[in-house]
């Protein structure tokens, strides 16, 4: 019976929040610059949750247990799932996670080698994506988030030995987005 009860209000606040919630537009495309430069998509596949996805560059300066002090340079994919919510007219706030998949290049790491060398690296993380977004009254939005998130390079080293480093990869980004 408990159950049941339980269903039926579950239901009928879905129904109405349902009702009254709208997404402020199903797609939206454009750019994000800051510490990512990258193509931005993203589409509302609810009224509150939505699917952003960039595809850009970014230069990172690594801070982990086992490589620390390292500038390297990314090309990732970055697809986050995100709640969105709406505070006053206009202004969202959004907060979810994703991954980031890609590729690493030109890490000089001196303290392994007595030498530099140029690293071609995978990469995958995960991040959290936390941030604020304006939709205009003409079709476009403004969009500010930081995503903070754990980094991990994978690769081969000269001996034939697999490695894998960790670290601490965040961007704080600033996008500018089309709606349609």
């Amino acid at each position: 019976m408990k159950k049941k009860i339980f269903l039926a209000v579950f239901s009928v606040m879905f129904c109405v929040s349902a009702a009254f919630a709208q997404a402020p537009y199903k797609h939206s495309i454009g750019a994000t610059v800051g510490s990512m430069q990258a193509f931005s998509y993203k589409t509302f596949v609810t009224d509150h949750f939505a699917i952003q996805v960039d595809l850009g560059t970014k230069i990172t300066h690594t801070d982990g247990e086992n490589i620390r002090g390292i500038n390297i340079w990314d090309l990732e994919l970055n697809p986050n799932f995100m709640y969105e919510g709406n505070f006053v007219a206009g202004l969202y706030g959004f907060a979810g996670g994703g991954v980031s998949l890609g590729y690493s290049w030109d890490a000089w790491m001196p303290h392994y080698h007595y030498y530099s060398h140029n690293w071609d690296l995978g990469k995958f993380g995960i991040n959290a994506i936390l941030g604020l977004e304006y939709k205009l009254n003409i079709p476009l939005t403004l969009q500010l988030d930081f995503r903070p998130g754990y980094g991990m390079l994978f690769g081969e080293e000269y001996w034939g030995r697999a490695n894998v480093w960790n670290y601490f990869d965040w961007s704080l980004n600033a996008g500018v987005r089309y709606t349609f």
